[in-house]
């Protein structure tokens, strides 16, 4: 399989990884949900879970991989608040927790730039 064909797979498998962490085990993404919003982390943790498995479900079904593409850039930037929110929460911890704290922010770039490929790839192919 060529690589532009194995790359919406790639970036669907680590959404539903994601998705099915946020479900499996919760507590560590309660405590990333900005304080400002309504609702319980829980219920926050629970809906992030879910749109990622649902936009992995698009990324892998051809016919929908355009939309769940751009829809996963948008995702991926809208997260971002939670990734400060733990970088934040994080600057005492101890070192390597910090690095991997503070690493996230500017990883959500390249995640966002991957699946706007996705999305021109798939744009390409239809």
């Amino acid at each position: 399989m060529p690589r532009s064909e194995r790359s919406p797979l790639l970036l669907a498998g680590l959404l539903a990884t994601a998705g099915v962490a946020h479900f499996a085990a919760p507590r560590p993404f309660d405590a990333t949900i900005p304080g400002g919003l309504p609702g319980t982390p829980r219920t926050w943790t629970y809906a992030s879970g879910a749109a990622e498995l649902a936009l992995a479900a698009g990324l892998a079904w051809p016919r929908t991989r355009k939309a769940a593409a751009l829809a996963t850039a948008a995702f991926f930037v809208g997260v971002f608040p939670a990734n400060v929110k733990m970088a934040a929460d994080w600057r005492h911890r101890p070192a390597p927790q910090k690095a991997a704290a503070f690493g996230r922010l500017p990883l959500q770039v390249p995640l966002v730039l991957w699946a706007r490929g996705v999305a021109r790839d798939a744009e390409g192919r239809s």
